[in-house]
């Protein structure tokens, strides 16, 4: 009996980690709908806007998407988008890749940034 209950503990608690990192996901949605909608598209597909379609952007190298005018610093990039590396970015743009050419001077305080990477991740 005890180890169906120390089962049951597990499970519970592992599955509420999950229901976590989809929430925030979500969070990151919304977030990313009040903020970066305006300038970037998600859709499979979508046309570029002001910003790039930012639909499978994690694991896609930075500055390379087909049809976008990426400014000289962000073609210079070498690396793929991972959602700790988006997440940095979206906290300081500027400091991150210096010389890019989004107008935004990142999102501040707790988990913002995570949640939009996030949400981005599950973009594919």
């Amino acid at each position: 009996m005890r180890r169906l209950t120390l089962f049951a503990i597990s499970f519970v608690l592992a599955s509420s980690g999950a229901a976590s990192a989809f929430a925030d996901a979500a969070a990151g949605k919304a977030l990313f709908n009040m903020q970066c909608a305006m300038c970037h598209s998600v859709g499979k597909g979508a046309a570029s806007t002001v910003g790039p379609n930012l639909y499978g952007v994690v694991g896609r190298k930075a500055g390379s998407l087909t049809g976008f005018s990426y400014s000289p610093a962000m073609k210079a990039v070498a690396y793929a988008w991972t959602t700790d590396k988006i997440a940095a970015y979206l906290k300081a743009p500027a400091t991150v890749i210096p010389g890019n050419r989004m107008p935004f001077a990142g999102l501040k305080g707790g988990q913002k940034a995570e949640d939009v990477a996030d949400y981005l991740a599950t973009l594919k």
